[in-house]
This record gives structure tokens, C-alpha cells and sequence, in this order.
């Protein structure tokens, strides 16, 4: 029996190839728009892909289906509640799937989408019973799937119970937890865990949600702490139903006068260097996203407005392209170009360069105490987050929402940007320049909970503040 799990780690997302080397056919679960490994994997391991599954219509990432039909002809599956405007088999509940001795049976699970069906794995060789589940969107290591991406997050939130609580749990306590999502994953809520794999058992006995047998409790507690929806998802589902993306997302150089003109033309630059080597030097109005993290991807997709071109900068051409790619992950298929030759062939040209001033957390303290009122402190994470403590005085805006200089900062006097590490803080400050703001200051190494386990002073948040 063949099983490998893929992830796709800027997003957190995770695909499977699954089948049998000696029938020497096999299927792809959930396919990511790069599929240059499955196709390696297949060759390597003799094994042609026939059959590509879908857990639902995808909303953070844009699937992979469309380029896996077209390199090897494979069938699509998919729930018949998903409705996409392709060519596929639709199935239903208990639709079953033989691949060689690999069994495959459709389990639905309603609730994070409509359409939503995990897939039991039952190695026929060895075990009537199935050995693991691919719980797609709906249960993870440590957490479960958001409920409010298709329906009413009421609605979608009962349809979550009863998936976990009729279907899932029902499975054997020794069957694999095999998710969708890892870590990082804007599609669950923060107890998502990196680790890959999980049992039925232990995720029973360890969420704290999966305790919860009251049905209006549970609805109750998924749905309040709800963060901001993954950006740009309405069409990233709609790339996903149809019809099929069978493309990835080309980017050609620009020379830097060409940069500098698609950027006079509203084009978005964005600098995917290191939030290091951003301060140090950067585009004048470019935006730090570094794409040596995690999220890349999402963030991007916070930023940039609807058919925005985007234009990219690296520390080299590799740099751009691969940012390039990340973007087209997300369904930002805009690209303008990247600077050829990366920040070095700006700074070739003499041309002009913009710098953002670094402090660390200890030396924001310091400066707070002593000059008070004179120095203003932005806080850019999530309202759970601050929740937790603020610096006192500071103003909260989530750093995706930032779109000019927020209410109750001063653009012309000095403003330290925070958030809890120093990454998203890096995109607030760049933006806050690009916007216009005089003094940015990006507070590195740290943030509030390094604040607060200094000791220093902190505030609850004003309830009404969104």
C-alpha cells in the first residue's frame, strides 16, 4: 500500500498520495497547485494516477486538480453538493473507491462546507477495518475546522457537532488522524498543531471541544472566538469549483525603471527579502513580506487589492519567482513582474531607498517610560491577542487591516510598531510608511509577551474597539 503526505508549508496545508504499488494505480487527496512531486513520486514508484479526491472546494489555496487532469487524466471526485463547473464523478455518502487493495470509503462531514466528506482508509490486505481517516477540514491535530467560510457560522458550527460527534468519533480510537491543515492554517483556530498525524483516540481524549456533548455550548464556544477569515477566499473557491486552473503563475524581469513605473501606475511592490534587510534598505512605498516565513502567501493576500498588479522584490531572481508562485497558491495570478537581479540592481542604479529604524522590546521600554506621550506605540495583532494585555496607550489595528494611517496616530511623530514577534510588525511598519507615516519604528526580537513576562506594566483593551 502506498501513503505519503505532502505539505505545502507556507500555507500549512497537507495533500496525500495514496494507492498500490502492486496494482500500480493510485490517487491524489487534495491536490496543491505545484504537483511536480506527485508526479515524481508516481514515476518513482511505478504507479499511474488515476483518480484525484477532493475533501471540498477549497477556500486558502488554489487546488492543484486542474494541472494534475491535464498531465495525466485523471478523474475527479467530489462530494455532488460542490457543484463545480468541471468535468467530474460526484459521489455521496459511503461511495466507495478501490485501489487495489486500498479501500476508500466517503465519509460526509457537513459544516465547514456543505460538501465537505473525509475518507476512510482500510488496507484490505491486512485489516477489514479502516487504519486511518483523511479528516480533510473538518478535525486536526489539536483543534477543529472554522465553521463560518460557506454558511452562517451558526449553521455551520451545529454541522461541525454533528460531523465530529455522528461520524468521526464513531471511527475506532486506534484509527490515523491523517488532517488537511497543519499549524499556520487560517482554516482552524490557534490549538492547531504542527504535528502531522494524530489518532481518534487521542484527539478524543485531549480536545477540549471534542468533550463538549451539549450542542448549543459547542456552538457557542467555536463561534466567539472566531479570528479574520482567510483574505481573499471567495475566490479562491471560486477558482476551485471551475473552470479548471491548469496554469501556474508566470513572472518575467523588470528592469528598475520599469519597476519604478508600474509602481507610479498603482502596482503593488512587494519586497520578499528579510524583514532585515527590508529596514536596512528598501523601494521607497514597498511592502515587507518576507517569504522566508511561513504565511507569505496569506498575507499577501490581506494587502493586495482586487486586480492589483503585484511586483516583486528579491535579494535575487529565485527570490522573485518563488514568491511568485507562493502568490499563485492564493489565486493572486497579477503578477507584474519581479526587479531582475534583485535589491542589488536598485541600489546599481543609485536610485533612491527608504529605511525603517529597528528597536528592540527592552529599548521600547525604555524609550516608553521616558518620553511618554511623545512616542506612540501601535499594537497590529489580533483582537484575541489583545485580549491577553496592551501596552498602555497604545492603538490596536490588526496589521491586514491597515489601509492609511490609523485613527489616533500621528503620522509626523515617532510611532513603534509591535505585534508578538516582530514579523507582523514588519508589514504594519512598511506599511505605515507607505502610507505616509514619518517616524516608523518596527520593534524587533519580541513583542507584547515578551513585554509582559518582563514584568512591565500592561492594560485590558477597551471592550468596544473592534
Amino acid at each position: 500500500m502506498i501513503f505519503r503526505q505532502l505539505t505545502h508549508d507556507d500555507l500549512g496545508c497537507a495533500s496525500y498520495l495514496i494507492g498500490d504499488e502492486d496494482a500500480g494505480v493510485a490517487a491524489v487527496v487534495d491536490p496543491k497547485l505545484d504537483i511536480d512531486e506527485y508526479l515524481r513520486l508516481a514515476r518513482y514508484l511505478g504507479v499511474r494516477i488515476e483518480h484525484i479526491l477532493e475533501t471540498h472546494n477549497h477556500a486558502d489555496h488554489v487546488s492543484g486538480h486542474g494541472r494534475l487532469v491535464a498531465a495525466t487524466g485523471a478523474t475527479i471526485h467530489i462530494h455532488r453538493d460542490a457543484g463545480p463547473d468541471y468535468d467530474h464523478e460526484p459521489f455521496e455518502d459511503g461511495w466507495e473507491l478501490e485501489l487495489g487493495s486500498l479501500r476508500v470509503r466517503a465519509l460526509h462531514t457537513p459544516g465547514h462546507r456543505p460538501e465537505h466528506t473525509a475518507f476512510a482508509l482500510t488496507d484490505t490486505a491486512r485489516s477489514d477495518g479502516p487504519w486511518a481517516v483523511l479528516t480533510g477540514d473538518t478535525l486536526f491535530v489539536g483543534d477543529i475546522a472554522r465553521p463560518d467560510l460557506a454558511v452562517d457560522k451558526e449553521e455551520g458550527a451545529r454541522g461541525i457537532f454533528h460531523s465530529l460527534n455522528d461520524t468521526l468519533m464513531s471511527l475506532p480510537d486506534t484509527v490515523e488522524v491523517w488532517p488537511g491543515h497543519l499549524g499556520g492554517s487560517l482554516c482552524g483556530g490557534p490549538g492547531m498543531d504542527l504535528k502531522v498525524a494524530s489518532t481518534i483516540g487521542f484527539e478524543r481524549a485531549n480536545q477540549d471541544l471534542l468533550q463538549v456533548t451539549d450542542e448549543d455550548e459547542f456552538v457557542e464556544r467555536t463561534t466567539s472566538t472566531l479570528g479574520p477569515q482567510p483574505p481573499n477566499f471567495k475566490n479562491i473557491v471560486a477558482l476551485n469549483r471551475g473552470p479548471l486552473v491548469k496554469e501556474t503563475v508566470e513572472a518575467h524581469p523588470l528592469s528598475p525603471r520599469q519597476v519604478q513605473q508600474a509602481r507610479d501606475d498603482g502596482a503593488l511592490v512587494v519586497d520578499v527579502r528579510t524583514e532585515l534587510q527590508f529596514d536596512e534598505a528598501h523601494i521607497p512605498g514597498a511592502v515587507c513580506i518576507t517569504a522566508r516565513r511561513a504565511g507569505f502567501g496569506s498575507k499577501l493576500a490581506w494587502l493586495a487589492e482586487p486586480g492589483q498588479p503585484i511586483v516583486l522584490v528579491g535579494r535575487d531572481d529565485g527570490d522573485a519567482v518563488q514568491a511568485a508562485q507562493l502568490a499563485g497558491a492564493v489565486g493572486l495570478r497579477e503578477i507584474a513582474g519581479y526587479l531582475a537581479g534583485g535589491m542589488t540592481s536598485w541600489r546599481e542604479e543609485k536610485l533612491a531607498v527608504d529605511r525603517v529604524r529597528r528597536m528592540t522590546v527592552p529599548e521600547l521600554h525604555e524609550r516608553w517610560q521616558r518620553d511618554g506621550d511623545d512616542l506612540q506605540v501601535l499594537d497590529v495583532r489580533e483582537r484575541s491577542e489583545w485580549d491577553a494585555g496592551v501596552i498602555p496607550g497604545s492603538v490596536r489595528t490588526p496589521y491586514h487591516d491597515i489601509r492609511d494611517v490609523p485613527d489616533g496616530i500621528d503620522p509626523a511623530k515617532p510611532v513603534a510598531v509591535i505585534c508578538g514577534s516582530g514579523q507582523r510588525s514588519a508589514v504594519a511598519a512598511s506599511l505605515l510608511q507607505r502610507f505616509g507615516a514619518e517616524q516608523v519604528i518596527h520593534v524587533v526580537e519580541g513583542g507584547v509577551p515578551l513585554w509582559q513576562r518582563e514584568g512591565w506594566p500592561t492594560e485590558e483593551p477597551n471592550r468596544t474597539e473592534a
